[in-house]
């Protein structure tokens, strides 16, 4: 399963986290099967989104329109937006 992975820093994570609610991008219109956000526990500003899709072409084409919402929100809602799609090779519990 691919896995869109963002990470990026947020000057007010309330903010972001609106912003995130209100969903530019259109998760649902743009097939993200579930998502899951994340907060580093050394810097409460540094955001982790990971978006599952059934298909790389989907998290590919979510990244291009990410990368445009990029554009307009970079050094106000979010700084240094980093992106990579990832695919689940192992997921196991102990």
């Amino acid at each position: 399963m691919p896995l869109l992975r963002i990470e990026h820093r947020v000057p007010d994570y309330d903010g972001w986290k609106q912003a995130f609610d209100s969903d530019p991008a259109d998760r649902k219109g743009s097939r993200v099967k579930r998502y899951q956000i994340m907060r580093s526990l050394d810097d409460p500003m540094r955001v982790l989104i990971d978006l599952e899709f059934d298909t790389a072409a989907d998290a590919e084409a979510l990244l291009g329109s990410m990368r445009k919402i990029w554009d307009q929100l970079q050094g106000r809602v979010i700084f240094e937006p980093r992106a990579m799609i990832v695919e689940v090779v192992e997921d196991r519990s102990p």
